[in-house]
């Protein structure tokens, strides 16, 4: 009788800690609805739904001119974001994201890598520091840093190169930064820190005894990181160059006080949702918005599912 009852008591506790636990999440699932679930669903609603003139006729009253108009859903906006200016756009951003994306994704890797095998406890600290800064560095400060360092007429080092070395970085080194290569050197500007802090973790994660052992059975260093670090890191490492391929598809505010005609998709859509479009094309905007959740959803499924196999290795 008295297993009994302590059965039933801590089965009882249990659900009410159960329940508990589902109301303190409330607000968490209440805040991904209104951010995330109810924009989406208006995208796709928008996305879908195209709004034309039928006519236009004279109120009898008011004497104005009237607009008779007609809803329907169709996919034809989306078969106009992929033509034209849009789909160059669309192009143009997945290069520029992966471009970015794997060059970072190296330089990264290489700098947490050199600060995680430091002894020094102070270089670690400054540069992981410096990371976490100038990867949430971005927007309109960050290209006006850009802009009065290497503005083709006035930048800094741009007028220091010319005037002491000769050295034109538009003509002798093909940087530009209004356009693809110089939109790359900004983008790496916050994409490598936010690689060393990506994989700092996972590099620190490492045992020291699988190294030890891999010394103890006569592997060299080179093949100890080849056939045991690397299929480790490789997982963390895949999905930190699509975290940065991600965040680099979904910038706008640097690029466009950059080159605010520069084809990116997410140039466009603003442009769209200025009104800087065809009558009957008001929902395009909704499509090309779209578009990107259709590249980034299966990234960051893939992200997650690469971060929980990291997971199981470095726990």
């Amino acid at each position: 009788m008295t297993n009994t009852l302590e059965t039933g008591g801590t089965g009882h506790s249990r659900a009410r800690r159960f329940s508990l636990a589902w109301l303190g999440l409330t607000p968490f699932f209440a805040y991904v609805a209104l951010v995330f679930l109810v924009p989406i669903g208006f995208i796709l609603f928008e996305a879908f739904r195209r709004t034309t003139t039928s006519g236009v006729t004279r109120d009898p009253v008011t004497q104005q001119f009237v607009k008779h108009t007609e809803t329907s859903f169709t996919f034809a906006n989306v078969h106009d974001s992929l033509q034209g200016i849009y789909r160059t756009s669309l192009v143009t951003s997945v290069k520029l994201s992966a471009i970015t994306a794997v060059i970072g994704a190296v330089l990264g890797m290489l700098l947490a890598a050199a600060v995680v095998n430091s002894s020094s406890a102070f270089l670690r600290q400054v540069v992981t520091s410096a990371a976490a800064v100038t990867a949430n560095f971005g927007g309109i400060p960050l290209a006006f840093l850009f802009i009065a360092t290497l503005d083709a007429n006035s930048g800094v080092a741009t007028t220091f190169l010319q005037d002491h070395f000769g050295l034109s970085l538009q003509d002798d080194l093909h940087l530009q930064l209004p356009e693809l290569s110089g939109l790359c050197l900004v983008y790496l500007y916050f994409l490598v820190p936010l690689m060393v802090l990506v994989m700092a973790p996972a590099l620190e994660g490492l045992k020291p005894q699988w190294a030890e052992a891999a010394e103890n059975l006569g592997a060299s260093r080179w093949t100890y990181w080849r056939l045991v670090a690397a299929p480790v890191l490789l997982p963390s490492f895949l999905g930190a160059v699509l975290l940065l391929f991600c965040s680099a598809f979904s910038a706008y505010a640097t690029a466009y006080a950059i080159n605010a005609s520069f084809p990116l998709i997410t140039i466009r859509i603003n442009a769209v949702l200025s009104g800087n479009v065809l009558a009957g094309q008001e929902n395009l905007g909704a499509a090309l918005a779209l578009l990107m959740i259709v590249f980034v959803l299966p990234l960051t499924v893939i992200y997650q599912l690469l971060q929980r196999r990291t997971s199981r290795w470095l726990a």
